[in-house]
């Protein structure tokens, strides 16, 4: 049995870490990761950090980075430039990625990692909230990778993963507005990696599962007792964590793939195979912030 990676359930930086990877793997590169001051993308930043990447980590909330920038400099010595910005405006993507080569110079790898998501039945959903789950997802993914490529890639080649999600696999209730938004994530993705591969540019998808101490979990998982029997009747038997997640995130984003691209990569341990759909138990579940 595969010895489960360390990890925590706040964004706090892991306490102890061993390396699976050569500790050099990403030495002297910048990789900007959106999204990258909690949850999924803090752990990212992360365990580049520790594999000799200097990161720049973005988020609508300045205290929020600012916070995780301190935590990830001092655990890991590497460099992190926290900024703030949001994914559905052009010209805020536009400026930070100016101040980003401005301090760095380069900029290797983009992780597209910041969502938006809540349980809501599609009949209950406003049009609003949809479109704000798309806007954030989809065309920030679009919005990112367009200017990354306009300033950056298309002249140096660069590396593109977009966290996306298992949920269009099959079709989920109370999902259908972050199910159509990372369908098309994973569609953009084949989509510019085609385009964009002669400028050797590789883009890739990863969807995680059921992943613990996030966010995500705790607003889109249900009841613990639920939750508990449906891991407990999935493949590997557990949830993942978000150090499995980093360390997916840095095989697509290193030199170890440089043959991937336009893939989308599900590391969820099975789930999507296993977990049942109750409609009737989740149509019971209290709708959060349809009214976006």
């Amino acid at each position: 049995m595969d010895q489960l990676p360390p990890d925590v359930e706040e964004d706090d930086c892991l306490p102890d870490y061993r390396h699976l990877f050569c500790p050099d793997l990403l030495q002297g590169k910048v990789a900007f990761i959106t999204g990258g001051g909690s949850g999924i993308g803090f752990r990212i930043a992360e365990i580049f950090m520790r594999h000799g990447c200097r990161t720049v980590i973005v988020s609508r909330s300045l205290p929020r980075v600012l916070m995780a920038a301190k935590k990830l400099t001092a655990a890991t010595g590497q460099r992190c430039l926290p900024l703030s910005m949001d994914v559905r405006a052009p010209a805020a993507i536009m400026a930070a990625v100016d101040q980003a080569l401005k301090e760095f110079g380069k900029i290797d790898i983009l992780i597209n990692c910041a969502a938006g998501n809540f349980l809501c039945p599609a009949s209950a959903l406003s049009f609003n909230a949809f479109k704000t789950v798309v806007e954030i997802d989809t065309i920030g993914t679009f919005n990112v990778s367009r200017v990354l490529y306009e300033k950056f890639f298309q002249d140096h080649g660069g590396v593109i993963v977009n966290i996306t999600a298992t949920l269009s696999l099959r079709g989920q209730v109370l999902q259908v507005h972050a199910g159509c938004a990372k369908a098309a994530v994973d569609a953009m993705t084949r989509h510019l990696a085609v385009e964009w591969g002669p400028q050797n540019i590789r883009v890739n998808s990863l969807a995680p599962g059921p992943i613990s101490g996030t966010e995500g979990l705790r607003r889109l998982g249900g009841p613990q007792a639920r939750l508990s029997k449906m891991v407990l009747e999935s493949p590997l038997q557990r949830m993942g964590n978000k150090t499995e997640i980093a360390h997916s995130v840095l095989y697509l984003a290193s030199p170890l793939a440089s043959y991937v691209t336009g893939i989308v990569l599900v590391v969820d341990g099975g789930c999507w195979l296993t977990f049942p759909n109750d409609i009737k138990q989740l149509m019971n579940l209290e709708s959060t912030s349809a009214k976006l």
